[in-house]
């Protein structure tokens, strides 16, 4: 399954995980939502930064998924610290990410450069920073 990711570009998460100091990637919220358990490991994510451009700029594998169970926001707290080595969360992020209830640690490999291409983002109605699109191809303009 291929996936269109959107990455904090103010966090200059692209960069990060292009130069190698950050290899996982969390979402987090209240309940269950994307991509809580629809990510599995080898699954091939496209990253786009979340500034407007709409450019698929990079790709990477899933090397492992942790999807919780309701944490406390203790615990969501504590997760979020013990993964800050590969996360390489800015401050602005911790306070997004630790204390909900739900999160998603996605471990990447295989992290890449690809030729820079556009989207079809028509099928996907409520814009979401997480695209689960099937075959890339199927989106690629």
């Amino acid at each position: 399954m291929d996936h269109v990711v959107y990455l904090d570009a103010k966090a200059n998460e692209l960069e990060k995980l292009l130069d190698g100091s950050k290899t996982m990637i969390i979402r987090g919220a209240t309940g269950r939502k994307l991509p809580y358990g629809r990510v599995n490991q080898d699954d091939t994510l496209y990253f786009i930064n979340n500034n407007a451009e709409g450019v698929v700029k990079a790709k990477a594998t899933v090397n492992n998924v942790f999807n919780s169970d309701k944490l406390s926001p203790e615990e969501s707290v504590a997760l979020v610290e013990e993964n800050q080595s590969e996360l390489n969360l800015s401050g602005n992020q911790i306070k997004k990410w630790a204390g909900k209830r739900y999160l998603v640690l996605i471990e990447l490999k295989k992290i890449e450069e690809v030729k820079a291409f556009e989207i079809d983002k028509s099928n996907y109605g409520n814009m979401d920073d997480w695209l689960p699109v099937g075959k890339i191809e199927s989106v690629k303009k």
